[in-house]
């Protein structure tokens, strides 16, 4: 019999459905039963995609023992994809009491939705000095019939740490905040094998694209050293696919050649970005094929027929972790045939012993450059033959926020690599955001899945896509994208901005009461809530000259400054749009009957990060005079006009572009 999950669409839930655990979604239902029937809840979060959140499913939550403990409780499943301000909250708490988090999150609440125990994940039984599932439901079910005043004052307790309200202490945007984080990152950097820290390394292009602003703002040599030795080295690892493009989550060891297998889009439209930068700045082309190679993957296995992005791809196939991914040399002969076979064996470091569980992972550490083009049709035969080998889950769900880095990746990819395949989907996922997830008020909604909208949208949501259209307009010239910018970032001033204590709520105003209200500034896996509107205010500022975008870009400043000086390098983001900010910085009017050429070459050639272009034609005129108001002045006319602007003073207007000196001060 199927529970009571069977009903939603979170594929992460549909995975749980006929679990003999009687699973609540995180509904009214569910708290009004724990109180009338006098019990705990225990609450249990994951996503679809996740290693771990297999395993403890298939010791405890399909196994009728457990299941026996588990009904004593009111039970209820969450897809922390789905609820990131659910996750965020009891992710805080489980950090507070044991000094770490991930997924699964595993936490045992009052009625009232207070925490009183948290952690991650629990085996069935006890071993290796892990506390088992089975003695801590009996554990805790002994202590709410006869302890329970201890197991509430806990719950208070944590409850007023959560909701404690700090001084929030404003500091200052400057250069030495930015150089302290580089310093940071440096001190951390694996000089070896590229990254920072040691084993498990994330591949954080957050802080890749930071210490590239921070080269093209003062030429630091150590800055690109560091982006360039992770990059080629990442590049190199089994942490990227080398049969079929794209990069795992993370590395399990230092040298990025064993990953943790899942695949999810936010890694890989961010990671497009650094290897799109790093070309502009190098020139080599190695890095632009990376970009295209990861481009091509989320196009190909990511792309939803409707528009907009899938989540992301299992670490798990069968139930055996990296089986999809890993080969012996006999099942790549099977594949190529002999010759073929062997050649890549020797080039992709196939061996009869592996280097994962008796198999290998294809890569190609230590060695220059790729083995076979991307279009050798030999990869393609071993594409397939892996695909029909066995079968790699897909999380089908269609998350705002995160599509708003692809719709990012994709557009300045299209650019950059002059492929309109890539602006097509930034544009299909941007039309299918506009039509399917906003609602009758203009709302964002959260997440699609199965033709279904659900959620009210959150800040990342809404700083992401207000960043995104703004990407559109840099590659479009589409005046309409920064009009709706401009209305995406004002609706998310008024929905959640703390105009007390500074920064930004990650729920609105008027969302779903929890125990706390949420405000996260550090940068995870992707950039922060508060981080990416910092730099949406920033570029609104820049591109509209606005004192409400450049007050508002203003407080956040010096918000985020406050939180960031204690550890500036887990702000990378958020230091990277101050450097916007601090830098010398340029605005180009275009007005012109029909975009020139050279200015996209331009743009396709060097990044632009301190240039704001604004194109001013007969049909963007009216648009961008209400969004821009100070262009309202610039005529327009058959003759291609230049008006370059920088550090509060305008040049004489220009005919001639390759006359403009578009290099930072």
């Amino acid at each position: 019999m199927s529970n009571r999950l069977v009903n939603e669409k979170s594929p992460y839930l549909q995975q749980h459905k006929d679990n003999p655990v009687n699973w609540y979604p995180w509904c009214k239902e569910a708290f009004d039963k724990a109180s009338m029937e006098d019990k705990p809840i225990f609450l249990s979060i994951g996503y679809s995609t996740c290693h771990w959140c297999h395993v403890m499913a298939r010791e405890s939550f399909e196994d009728t023992e457990i299941a026996t403990l588990l009904n004593d409780y009111v039970c209820i499943k969450v897809d922390r994809e789905e609820r990131p301000d659910i996750d965020s909250i009891y992710m805080s708490a489980c950090q507070a009491l044991t000094g770490t988090g991930g997924w699964p999150l595993t936490l045992f609440l009052t009625p009232d939705q207070k925490p009183f125990f948290a952690g991650t994940y629990f085996p069935k039984k006890s071993q290796y000095g892990r506390q088992g599932l089975d003695s801590l439901l009996c554990q805790i079910s002994k202590l709410w019939r006869e302890n329970r005043d201890m197991l509430l004052t806990s719950a208070r307790k944590i409850t007023w740490f959560l909701q404690r309200e700090e001084a929030e202490e404003s500091g200052e945007c400057s250069r030495e905040l930015l150089h302290q984080g580089f310093r940071l990152l440096l001190q951390a950097f694996d000089s070896g094998w590229g990254g920072f820290g040691t084993a498990p390394k994330f591949p954080s292009p957050h802080n890749l694209l930071f210490l590239m602003r921070m080269y093209g703002a003062e030429k630091m040599p150590d800055a690109l050293h560091m982006a360039e030795t992770t990059l080629k080295a990442m590049a190199g690892g089994g942490i990227f696919d080398h049969i079929g493009g794209g990069f795992s989550r993370y590395s399990t060891d230092q040298k990025w050649l064993v990953p943790h297998f899942e695949k999810m889009l936010y890694d890989n439209a961010l990671l497009v970005l650094a290897y799109l930068e790093v070309f502009q700045l190098t020139k080599n082309p190695f890095y632009s094929d990376v970009a295209k190679r990861t481009a091509n993957y989320m196009l190909r296995e990511l792309s939803a027929p409707e528009g907009g992005f899938y989540c992301g791809q299992d670490a798990d196939s069968d139930g055996v972790e990296g089986k999809y991914y890993v080969f012996t040399p006999d099942e790549i002969i099977q594949a190529l045939g002999k010759q073929d076979g062997m050649e890549f064996c020797r080039i992709y470091g196939v061996t009869k012993h592996g280097d994962f569980e008796g198999k290998s992972i294809p890569n190609r550490m230590g060695k220059n450059g790729w083995g076979w083009v991307e279009e050798d049709p030999r990869l393609k035969r071993l594409y397939d033959f892996r695909k029909k080998r066995t079968h790699l889950h897909l999380d089908k769900k269609i998350l705002l926020s995160w599509n708003t880095w692809a719709i990012i990746a994709m557009a300045r990819a299209g650019l950059i690599l002059k492929d309109s395949r890539y602006t097509e989907a930034a544009l299909k996922a941007q039309i299918f955001i506009h039509e399917k997830m906003t609602d009758k008020k203009n709302r964002l909604f959260l997440r699609c899945c199965d033709g279904e909208t659900a959620g009210d949208g959150q800040l990342d949501d809404y700083a992401g896509y207000a960043l995104a259209l703004i990407e559109l307009y840099r590659s479009t010239f589409n005046s309409a994208y920064l009009q709706e910018a401009v209305f995406r970032a004002k609706q998310m001033m008024d929905l959640f901005e703390d105009r007390k204590r500074g920064g930004y709520y990650l729920t609105a105003h008027d969302s779903e009461a929890l125990i706390m209200r949420p405000k996260e500034t550090y940068d995870g896996a992707i950039p922060s809530g508060n981080s990416v509107a910092e730099a949406t205010l920033q570029e609104l500022a820049a591109f509209t000259g606005e004192p409400l975008f450049s007050e508002a870009a203003g407080r956040q400043h010096r918000f985020m400054a406050g939180r960031a000086k204690a550890h500036p390098s887990a702000h990378s983001f958020s230091l990277a749009a101050m450097a916007k900010a601090l830098y010398p910085h340029k605005e180009l009017i275009c007005a012109s009957a029909a975009l020139p050429t050279e200015l996209l070459s331009y743009l396709r050639e060097h990044p632009a990060h301190n240039l704001n272009i604004l194109f001013l034609s007969p049909e963007s005129k009216k648009t961008l005079s209400e969004t821009a108001p100070f262009t309202s002045s610039y005529p327009v006319s058959q003759h291609t006009t230049w008006y370059l602007c920088e550090n509060g003073a305008c040049h004489a207007p220009q005919r001639n572009f390759d006359k403009l000196d578009l290099t930072p001060n």
